[in-house]
């Protein structure tokens, strides 16, 4: 079992910036998928950021040029910097692993980020 602890959420006004960190505990597969989605109110939760073992990243079109993932993999962490936040990125924004061997998703409690002025 693999578990999320996120940390990071909280409210900022536009222009800003807020960093979200995913600590992940447990019996970590070494072939996996880690990533960021988000979900605001009455609307389907979406991909934000990902990035494979091997590295290789994958951004929404929406946050490219604006957010960047990134990994401590000495520390089974991955991060989110949201810089020049928008009103329209507020959402809950969810920690995700998945284990690519057995196809378990797994995700962490989803901090609200609120961008507001």
């Amino acid at each position: 079992q693999v578990q999320l602890v996120e940390s990071g959420g909280g409210l900022v006004q536009p222009g800003g910036s807020l960093r979200l960190s995913c600590a992940a505990s447990g019996r970590i597969s070494n072939i996996k998928i880690m990533g960021w989605y988000r979900q605001a109110p009455g609307e389907k939760r979406e991909l934000v950021a990902s990035i494979m073992s091997g590295g290789r990243l994958n951004y929404a079109d929406s946050v490219k040029d604006r957010f960047t993932i990134s990994r401590d993999n000495a520390k089974n962490t991955v991060y989110l910097q949201m810089n020049n936040l928008l009103p329209e990125d507020t959402a809950i924004y969810y920690c995700n692993l998945r284990d690519i061997l057995t196809g378990q998703d797994y995700w962490g409690q989803g901090p609200q980020v609120t961008v507001s002025a």
